[in-house]
């Protein structure tokens, strides 16, 4: 996988649902934490965010910005009979109503965006039943903004706004018109990203009245790349990577793989059945972790590499 998407879908998934992976664990009764742009009229938090980066280059540069994020849908078990209800066992195979995400992607420059909502069914074996996945409709606008600072320098400003109504309901209906886990990528050609985090000499005052509001610019791509940038909700240092031992997305940076991995293992048969009911995604890691390897296991316990000193 392209190394820039690998480290931007880490950040859209980061706390997506957490360990153990079920729908009735305590961690994972408020969900989508992370990079939330919430509709208008939500007073709890923000409906916009903010992210500045300064670009080196004379002349003409090509600027490509995308900003990206997960939709809510809401996943509503119906028995037989068409009455919804919590669960359902279709031959052996349990059903969970909760909230699931489509992922959204919108590129600058063709204005404001709306998406429309919807639903789709999915008939259960048998006729016994049927889920029925329903979002909500967004609206929102992704703008970008040049200013130049001197020759050769100027500053990027892109911002990321959810215009969609509130309709006054609580935090779990709010979540279905909130652009979740929102980040942005920036590319450049023509041109060079100025690293925020450790600006070269003549560019920190430049770097310090950079103005960031819930998203935090690093480069991004191979050490030495400067020509993309990740802005994030969560801070990163420049050029992040991936341990090429991960065995795949756990959804939770803020843990050790090889523990994630030995805690499911751990889980009782009857938490490993609401882990693989509780969403399909939850259900991939369950089956990745059991088909792991004694080797592949062995080896998230840690390793040794050689860094480059910066002198």
């Amino acid at each position: 996988m392209d190394p820039v998407r690998a480290i931007a879908d880490a950040v859209l998934y980061e706390g997506y649902v957490l360990w153990p992976y079920t729908r009735s664990a305590m961690k994972n009764q408020q969900r989508f934490t992370w990079g939330g742009v919430y509709p208008l009229g939500w007073r709890e938090d923000r409906s916009e965010l903010v992210v500045q980066c300064l670009v080196e280059g004379d002349g003409e540069m090509a600027l490509d910005v995308c900003a990206r994020f997960l939709h809510v849908v809401r996943r509503q078990v119906h028995d037989a009979s068409g009455e919804a209800v919590d669960e359902l066992t279709v031959d052996g195979e349990r059903h969970l109503s909760w909230d699931e995400a489509v992922e959204r992607e919108i590129t600058a420059g063709a204005g404001p965006f709306t998406i429309a909502g919807g639903h789709e069914e999915q008939a259960l074996q048998g006729g016994a039943g049927k889920l029925v996945r329903s979002w909500e409709p967004l609206a929102g606008t992704l703008s970008v903004d040049t200013q130049d600072l001197r020759p050769g320098l100027r500053r990027l400003t892109v911002r990321i706004a959810n215009t969609t109504p509130w309709d006054g309901g609580p935090r779990d209906g709010t979540l279905r018109r909130t652009l979740c886990s929102t980040h942005a990528v920036l590319r450049v050609s023509d041109g060079a990203f100025v690293s925020l985090a450790d600006p070269p000499a003549g560019f920190a005052d430049a770097a310090r009245d950079c103005r960031q509001e819930g998203l935090w610019p690093v480069l991004v791509g191979e050490p030495g790349e400067h020509h993309t940038v990740l802005a994030s909700p969560i801070i990163l240092d420049d050029h992040p990577e991936i341990a090429p031992e991960s065995p795949g997305d756990l959804f939770d940076g803020g843990e050790i793989d090889g523990l994630l991995v030995l805690s499911i293992l751990a889980l009782t048969d009857e938490e490993k059945a609401e882990m693989r009911a509780s969403d399909p995604r939850t259900r991939e890691i369950l089956e990745r972790t059991e088909a792991l390897t004694p080797e592949q296991r062995m080896a998230l316990h840690g390793t040794v590499r050689e860094l480059a000193v910066r002198r």
